[in-house]
């Protein structure tokens, strides 16, 4: 559980710099949940998440009809699930801010491909788990839980964005 002392929004803000890649769910027109992997483009979290995406993509069907998505992300001592709501952003100067080589890949034509677009998703809630220390700590505290039959101590908050 979380220090008494500690502000479980600032915790979550300093672990979501740390995730470059997200899952990101939404439904589909039949009710059924799809999952895909995003980038995260943001580094610091202000309670909305970024992603680039293509405008004729799967999930700018779904969320134009049903805007309520929800986010995984998770890295070797740590793991954040968001709830939140998306929708398609038009702005040239962000997409160029975070425009990349790496998109490429999927956007040969750059940032002025009529296909490309944002996916700004607001959270409204969110939970995480983090393991204390990092790696080394994780795995020490795991060979102790099993030795000494203690519980292993991780940190887990639940909150309202």
């Amino acid at each position: 559980m979380s220090d008494d002392n500690e502000d479980p929004r600032k915790t979550l803000a300093e672990l979501l710099p740390d995730f470059r890649f997200a899952m990101v769910t939404s439904v589909d027109p039949d009710g059924k949940l799809t999952s895909r992997p995003l980038t995260v483009q943001e580094a610091e979290f202000d309670g909305d998440l970024w992603f680039v995406i293509s405008r004729d993509s799967s999930i700018a069907a779904h969320i134009a009809s049903r805007p309520g998505v929800g986010v995984s992300l998770s890295s070797s001592d740590a793991w954040v699930s968001l709830a939140g709501t998306a929708t398609i952003v038009d702005d040239r100067a962000r997409l160029e801010e975070y425009w990349s080589s790496t998109l490429e890949a999927w956007f040969p034509d750059g940032p002025d491909d009529p296909r490309v677009t944002l996916l700004r998703i607001d959270a409204i809630s969110g939970e995480y788990w983090s393991s204390a220390g990092g790696r080394i700590a994780t795995a020490i505290g795991l060979i102790k839980s099993k030795i000494t039959g203690e519980t292993y101590d991780g940190k887990n908050e639940k909150l309202d964005l």
